[in-house]
């Protein structure tokens, strides 16, 4: 029997522009809509998770599962600067407490990818106001619900701009999509002539002194209120091997993509890791999957061991407890899903049976989802969700991970 140490947690993870639907105040909406977007369709509706969540935090409890990984969207709760939406604040208060009523552990992410459009307007991360406009949203969310918090992602993947910049891999599936407008033919759509698509998939956030200062002004605020709450931030961690001639490219892109970032995580209570798989790194980038390998909905290779090589790395850099919050694989073959988290699982546990502390697994995803550029194309999820009626079908591999998650391992 593979086991797991006690109070574990085992769970699974979403993020709001890509599960609530109606995200009309966030920074991507408008970019989802004009003509020639590079997203092959609009999130809408989504998974309708902003008005079924009670439905949706039920059904994990009831696999099994103990925790639950969810975002709250910025541009809801702050839609314009300085004006903060106690219906929102008041929402998400009655998420977490449904997730506490079913007794699930909340793991709260302050911010993932998307911003207010006001933000945007004013340059998004790269404004010289980004630290501080995230420290005073970070206060004013903990001062409605630090009291129910335990464990807070300030930021989602602030590496991931970096790690694209230097490697040139995609670390977010996006599947077949449109070809990418030109810098011009993209308007602002009424958010201050500032270019989403430019700070979404460019390289304004890949600046980690930057990033470093919103995080730590978004600690600083949270810890003021909630101090036993435990606060870090998740980094894109895909596993890098160099490829033959990739020595030097590889190096820089393990140090200016991931080590200086896990540099950061060294002043917190936790480090977030997300990982799916590896990517070789030639003389001038990323390079393809060896011929032959299997690949996921994504195009990345079906490397399960990445889990375990990325969890061990973290650990040694950063030197703070690790919890995984996001692995997974985008697939419709249920069965490869459920080999490929059994196989991430195996390592996790040798992981921890060499002393490093890792305090729980959050898979990617709960429900089949918006997958940014890719649209729902890709499923990650342990929960189908028809595109028509939002009823939701539990995967054989939600089930699975259930019976781990009771049993706290597997055979």
């Amino acid at each position: 029997m593979t086991r797991f140490p006690d109070g574990f947690l085992w769970g699974a993870a979403t993020a709001g522009h890509q599960v609530e639907g109606g995200n009309v105040n966030a920074d991507l909406w408008p970019l989802e809509w004009v003509e020639n977007s590079t997203f092959n369709e609009p999130s809408g509706d989504a998974c309708d998770h902003y008005h079924r969540y009670p439905e949706d935090i039920t059904m994990l409890a009831e696999l099994g599962l103990t925790a639950y990984r969810f975002s709250l969207e910025w541009s809801r709760i702050e839609p314009e600067p300085g004006y903060f939406s106690r219906a929102a604040l008041d929402h998400y208060r009655r998420m977490i407490e449904s997730c506490l009523t079913c007794g699930v552990t909340p793991v709260v992410s302050y911010n993932h990818f998307t911003l207010p459009r006001w933000l945007a307007g004013e340059g998004g991360w790269a404004a010289a106001s980004s630290p501080e406009r995230f420290g005073r949203y970070a206060a004013r969310v903990t001062e409605h619900l630090g009291d129910l918090l335990s464990w807070v992602c300030t930021l989602n993947e602030p590496n991931l701009m970096a790690m694209m910049a230097i490697t040139g891999v995609l670390a977010m599936g996006e599947g077949e999509r449109r070809s990418a407008p030109e810098r011009s033919e993209v308007p602002s759509a009424g958010i201050g002539g500032f270019d989403p698509a430019r700070y979404r998939m460019g390289l304004i956030a890949a600046d980690v002194e930057r990033m470093a200062a919103v995080h730590r002004s978004g600690r600083e605020a949270i810890k003021s209120v909630a101090p036993d709450a435990k606060v870090g931030w998740t980094l894109a961690l895909i596993d890098l091997q160099p490829a033959p001639g990739g020595d030097h490219r590889w190096q820089q892109a393990r140090e200016r993509g991931q080590k200086d970032w896990l540099a950061v995580s060294k002043e917190d209570d936790f480090i977030g890791v997300q990982t799916y798989s590896r990517s070789l790194v030639g003389p001038d980038g990323n390079v393809p999957p060896p011929d032959g390998a299997p690949t996921m909905q994504t195009r990345w290779e079906v490397y399960p061991d990445a889990l375990g090589h990325s969890v061990r790395f973290a650990a040694e850099q950063a030197g703070v407890p690790v919890l995984v919050t996001e692995n997974g694989m985008a697939t419709g073959d249920d069965e490869a899903r459920i080999a490929y988290t059994r196989a991430a699982l195996e390592g996790l546990a040798q992981c921890i049976d060499d002393g490093v502390d890792v305090r729980g697994y959050l898979h990617w995803t709960l429900l089949d989802n918006f997958e940014w550029n890719a649209g729902y194309a890709i499923t990650f999820g342990l929960v189908s969700v028809d595109r028509e009626t939002f009823a939701r079908t539990v995967k054989p591999s939600g089930r699975w991970l259930g019976q781990v998650a009771m049993a706290n391992g597997f055979d």
